[in-house]
């Protein structure tokens, strides 16, 4: 080769092109995108493959759908069993054998007194349309209008749900303080906090000088997941339950993220014992695929044909992929593992926290685990809480990204690393998504400067 001759540019590699190529066509509203660089092309388990052959731990799990992980042997099996009968995929709200195979083993999961005389209504795709389904159902069976929601509170994008999330402004949502045991809307915390929560929304129900009239219903979540994993106590839940039964406002729950034994129970509801009157579900009913219902007592069936309907209710593969996935959890007890590897990941958080001064609070349920990342410099409040660390949150979330594992943000400031890994996972894949997390903690630490500017976020014990 002659010395004037020029070597051809190496093209870029193909995923480059396609990150590119998304970034130029999508919407500026997509979100996980942005945060999470990578292009998927293979994926099982835990783990997902980039086009770029670097393999990541899955600790996002589709926001917390893929109960079993990607891919399991049992979901492939169902979803191939109905595409090799010649089945129809697409049936509106007709009834199929696929069809109440899934009704089927679905109540068999649910609390016995609510499955006795349930009702079922199949939903559009998402969860945030089974929410409004929820909030049309409530108001027509009482006649009433107002919704009662809670701070911090997430329920979907569509009007009505954003609404109850606090994200849009509409007249007759009345918004309640929910119990968060680090920053306490009471400044006190613990069980006097929730005790505080709890009088608070009864004053406003019998308080006729309080101007909220007695609602359609209440809506609220067992743990608060995009809010940032926030558990609702026990006796929390039980008040709520006591003061809308005897004044006869129907209690929806939200389990689109908490359901199919990600917090350690079946379902969230179980561990406090209440059976609410609607239970909105979503997203890991589905076995991976897009599926929503609500489930409600008999009693409020009032609403008139067609008063919720949706060309995509009858989506067949999700509700073979559901079924197998509810039953494969059921049978094999992977909501009490959850429940057990859950505390064991939770305390090895609590050991991370307890040498890093920028972690808050860690905090969960099952395997739904939250570390929230805070500004060492800056002043704790009366309760020991210091400001958010949004920086250091997504520099974590970055640092966990270079060393394979994919974690989400949440939280009022995005600053709340979330885990939800599939329930399937075994002692060891934890202890690796947990050394990757430590790890990921000490370099982002090192590097961040706080919000206050003053320097670096450390280890405690070290010097800046």
């Amino acid at each position: 080769m002659a010395l004037t001759d020029t070597v051809p540019a190496a093209a870029p590699p193909a995923h480059e092109g396609i990150l590119r190529r998304q970034s130029l066509r999508e919407s500026a509203a997509r979100t996980y995108a942005r945060s999470l660089p990578i292009v998927p092309v293979r994926a099982r388990g835990l783990t997902i493959e980039g086009a770029d052959g670097r393999r990541y731990l899955d600790c996002l799990s589709g926001a917390g759908t893929l109960a079993l992980g990607h891919n399991h042997p049992v979901v492939l099996e169902a979803i191939r069993a109905v595409l090799d009968s010649g089945a129809p995929l697409h049936v509106l709200d007709l009834a199929t054998p696929v069809k109440d195979a899934f009704t089927t083993e679905l109540f068999a999961t649910l609390p016995a007194e609510l499955a006795e005389r349930a009702r079922i209504q199949f939903c559009g795709p998402a969860g945030t349309d089974a929410v409004e389904a929820a909030f049309k159902l409530v108001r027509t069976a009482t006649g009433r209008d107002g919704l009662m929601a809670f701070s911090g509170a997430y329920h979907g994008m569509t009007a009505e749900a954003l609404a109850a999330s606090g994200g849009a402004q509409r007249t007759g949502v009345v918004r309640l303080p929910y119990p968060y045991d680090y920053r306490c809307p009471f400044g006190v915390g613990g069980e006097r906090g929730a005790e505080l929560a709890a009088r608070w929304t009864r004053s406003l129900l019998d308080d006729h000088k309080s101007g909220v009239p007695r609602p359609a219903g209440m809506i609220l979540e067992p743990v608060q997941g995009e809010g940032g994993v926030i558990p609702a106590p026990d006796s929390w839940l039980q008040q709520m339950r006591e003061l809308t039964a005897s004044r006869q406002i129907p209690l929806i729950v939200d389990e689109v993220q908490t359901g199919v034994g990600r917090t350690g129970t079946f379902w969230a509801v179980e561990r406090s014992g209440i059976v609410p009157d609607v239970l909105v579900l979503s997203k890991a009913i589905g076995g991976s695929l897009p599926l929503a219902v609500i489930v409600y007592r008999e009693e409020l069936d009032a609403w008139p044909p067609g008063a919720h309907a949706g060309t995509f209710r009858g989506n067949q593969l999700a509700m073979a992929a559901g079924a197998a996935t509810l039953a494969y959890v059921r049978a094999n007890g992977l909501a009490e593992r959850a429940g057990e590897l859950g505390r064991r990941m939770l305390a090895r958080l609590a050991d991370l926290a307890a040498s890093h001064d920028c972690i808050g609070d860690v905090r969960g349920r099952g395997l739904m685990l939250g570390i929230e990342l805070v500004d060492r410099g800056a002043d704790a409040d009366a309760t020991g809480a210091r400001p958010a660390d949004p920086r250091l949150a997504a520099a974590v979330q970055q640092a966990c990204l270079d060393r394979g594992l994919i974690v989400e943000l949440g939280g009022r400031h995005s600053a709340v690393v979330r885990l939800l890994p599939p329930l399937t996972i075994t002692d060891e894949q934890a202890d690796a998504i947990l050394d990757r997390l430590a790890d990921a903690v000490t370099a982002a630490v090192r590097t961040t400067p706080g919000p206050t500017g003053s320097s670096p976020t450390t280890l405690r014990g070290t010097t800046p």
